[in-house]
């Protein structure tokens, strides 16, 4: 249990502040996690940094599925470069086929662009064929860890598959377990056999200025939330 590390999902400067006094092994930095996460802000990308936690910057340039096309792709190599450069640990990427292959050419490509940075595949890994083909293809690629929910809607239904990945990529890849964290199954994720990772957002929606006119309903993360989440343990 003690090995597993505790990731989290931060999209605003108050969650940044947040993994700091928690002591989170490290974040995944985006915005807009209403719309499952995009690429953050230079301004934010600085704050994390500010803040001396260890930043993994999401790379996705916009909502949907995760096959790109070519001024999508140069959007993502940019985005890639810029993080390395402001001196971020490392990147998540998720890059599928139009037949939801993970797509190994334009990985391959975007790994040797940046080869110093840690490489985490997202959550688009519960989108390809087959689990074991894409562990594979993705060790072989080079990358550090994986974020799935266990080929399922969310970890809750994904737990006997998160179990099964674990103990197949035992010492070749990391497994992370995210998506559909809460303090009802942590406990259960932190006892699955060798599982390396366990991300989570600690987030509540919340209306957003709600006398102004451009008012917006958000996911915002909730300190009390988190806490319960890591009392769980």
């Amino acid at each position: 249990m003690s090995q597993i590390q505790f990731e989290l999902c931060a999209a605003s400067i108050e969650a940044i502040d947040l993994a700091k006094k928690y002591n989170f092994a490290r974040i995944e930095l985006c915005q807009n996690l209403e719309q499952g996460g995009l690429t953050p802000s230079a301004g934010l990308v600085h704050a994390a940094l500010e803040a001396q936690v260890e930043t993994h910057v999401l790379i996705r340039p916009r909502a949907g599925g995760f096959f790109y096309n070519d001024r999508e792709l140069a959007q993502i190599q940019w985005d890639i470069d810029f993080a390395a450069s402001a001196g971020v640990k490392g990147v998540v990427v998720g890059i599928l086929q139009e037949n939801f292959d993970i797509d190994k050419v334009v990985l391959k490509q975007l790994i040797q662009s940046q080869p110093k940075l840690d490489w985490t595949f997202h959550r688009a890994f519960d989108e390809s064929i087959d689990w074991k083909r894409s562990l594979d293809v993705l060790i072989n690629l080079g990358f550090k860890r994986v974020l799935t929910s266990g080929f399922a809607k969310n970890v809750e239904q994904g737990m006997e598959n998160l179990a099964q990945m674990s103990a197949y990529a035992t010492g070749k890849i990391e497994i992370m377990a995210g998506g559909g964290v809460h303090a009802g199954n942590f406990q259960k994720l932190t006892e699955i056999p060798q599982l390396s990772g366990i991300h989570f957002s600690a987030t509540q929606k919340v209306l957003l200025d709600e006398d102004s006119a451009f008012s917006e309903t958000i996911l915002k993360v909730d300190e009390r939330k988190l806490q319960r989440i890591l009392a769980a343990k």
